[in-house]
């Protein structure tokens, strides 16, 4: 992506004061990758702190303290903040390193960026000799977080069943920060782009970290100036991806219906664990509230025991209705334990309600796992999903509907969901209703397309053609590339 519109002549043009760029390349980091890593830094914002203060660039709150009552007092210190046009997971990347600098010119301190977070680093295992003015540093595969040593990175990997450089690339589309967020727009489309690009890039490491990459005085500009340019030049690489990336090339979500449901007793925990085995990115489920009041997995109204006998999800308690085997020894599970598994899976969950009343306990739910950029909550009932968004704005939604007459555009719009989501099974031949005017108005009303479930090969390869943001499928093995 070298051709961006928004050219890096623009950033490193600007004004700056050449003892503070000189001081800042003084110390400035060398950074170690591995030899695969796909993604180098193009630009370096450098705050100079004389006295205690507050981060002007990570997160909130985050105090550089010249003298910590546990640590070495330093005379001034600099902050790091380095760009990436891409984190395998998601498009730009915002990492820091902070170097405090002694009275005696000496590096005292080094601190950095892990996730989120930030921690102190062993200058043992960072400096070549006491002298040295340079700080060396490890840079996560894909992620670029930052560690003394590599074992950091492997010891990570272990958290994730999924690779996050290969089989989760991309998933985490456009990140937004505080800087960005309010000029640049993440539709589903720009989403698809992303996890497109993204997805050709996937890749495993090499965990050989000769790479060095050292940042350069050519690269170092005042924090305010890469915090100014930095919406550009998101909304420049999104432009490009839209003018480059055809609609048959898009990687589409890979949805398990019910879990998997042609190889595992729909909406249990064994369909989520199958529809992860089998290449899901997304696993669909249905959730109800049963007569006390806990949340399950349900699609109908009732549940059919070894007798024949039929229970009402919404008229039994968790007890009666765990009494109950769904096939392959699987029991009903509560929406709690099911957010659970697909945590630990690495897989979205697509929840579909069929009980309004469930709603603010399922978003209550979300929050305490952190999870609900992961989740998307669907509905036929329009008024529910206005009750979502009334909760939580920032929920993704889809909004489900069987007639091919009805108005999908405004239908989404009057309850601002976020997809549409035709259930259009039933024909014969449902992806030609998708025609390229319907598509068309969709895609220009800046509102994403979800796909019935479909087992159908010519059907999917079909809907893969037109570049549809996700397909549902009761085998989802079926949804991967051939």
């Amino acid at each position: 992506m070298d051709d961006i519109n928004l050219p890096l002549t623009t950033l490193f043009d600007v004004p700056q004061n050449p003892a503070d760029r000189a001081l800042a390349a003084r110390y400035a980091p060398v950074l170690r990758f591995d030899v695969r890593e796909p993604f180098l830094p193009l630009a370096v914002g450098y705050t100079i702190f004389r006295e205690t203060g507050e981060s002007p660039s990570f997160r909130q709150g985050r105090k550089i303290d010249l003298a910590p009552p546990d640590g070495p007092r330093a005379a001034f210190a600099i902050e790091y903040a380095i760009w990436w046009d891409w984190d395998i997971g998601h498009l730009y990347e915002l990492e820091h390193i902070w170097v405090y600098v002694g009275a005696d010119g000496r590096v005292a301190r080094v601190e950095a960026s892990w996730h989120g977070d930030f921690h102190l680093l062993n200058l043992l295992n960072l400096l070549m000799d006491k002298d040295d003015e340079h700080p060396s540093i490890y840079s996560e595969p894909g992620k670029h977080a930052f560690a003394p040593t590599p074992d950091w990175f492997k010891e990570r990997r272990q958290e994730f069943k999924r690779s996050e450089t290969s089989d989760l690339a991309g998933v985490g589309g456009v990140l937004l920060a505080k800087y960005i967020e309010k000029q640049v727009r993440p539709t589903p489309l720009k989403t698809r782009l992303v996890h497109t690009y993204l997805a050709q890039r996937a890749f495993e490491p090499s965990w050989d970290f000769s790479l060095t990459f050292p940042i350069t005085e050519e690269m170092l500009v005042p924090w305010e100036a890469l915090r100014d340019w930095m919406p550009g030049r998101v909304n420049a690489i999104l432009d490009q991806l839209a003018r480059e990336i055809p609609p048959s090339a898009y990687r589409f979500l890979r949805i398990g219906h019910r879990g998997a449901r042609a190889h595992a007793p729909d909406n249990t925990l064994l369909g989520i664990r199958t529809a992860a085995a089998l290449g899901a990115d997304v696993v669909e489920f249905d959730v109800q509230c049963t007569a006390d009041g806990y949340v399950v997995l349900a699609h109908d109204a009732h549940l059919i025991d070894g007798d024949g006998r039929a229970w009402p999800v919404q008229r039994s308690t968790l007890e009666q209705l765990r009494a109950i085997d769904l096939g392959q020894g699987e029991r009903i599970p509560t929406f709690a334990e099911a957010l659970k598994v697909c945590i630990e899976e690495n897989l979205g969950a697509y929840i579909e309600i069929k009980d309004g009343g469930v709603i603010a306990d399922v978003i209550k739910t979300l929050r305490d796992e952190k999870y609900a950029g992961h989740c998307i909550l669907g509905a036929f009932r329009p008024d529910w999903l206005a009750t979502v968004k009334d909760i939580e704005p920032r929920l993704m939604t889809s909004i489900l509907f069987n007639a091919p007459s009805v108005d999908a555009v405004k239908l989404a719009q009057s309850v601002k969901a976020t997809f549409v989501h035709p259930c259009w099974e039933r024909f014969p031949h449902p992806s030609a209703l998708l025609t390229p005017e319907w598509v068309s108005r969709v895609r220009e009303a800046n509102l994403g397309i979800i796909c019935w479930h479909e087992e159908r090969p010519e059907e999917i390869t079909a809907l893969r053609q037109l570049g549809v943001d996700a397909i549902c499928s009761d085998a989802p093995e079926l949804l991967l590339p051939k």
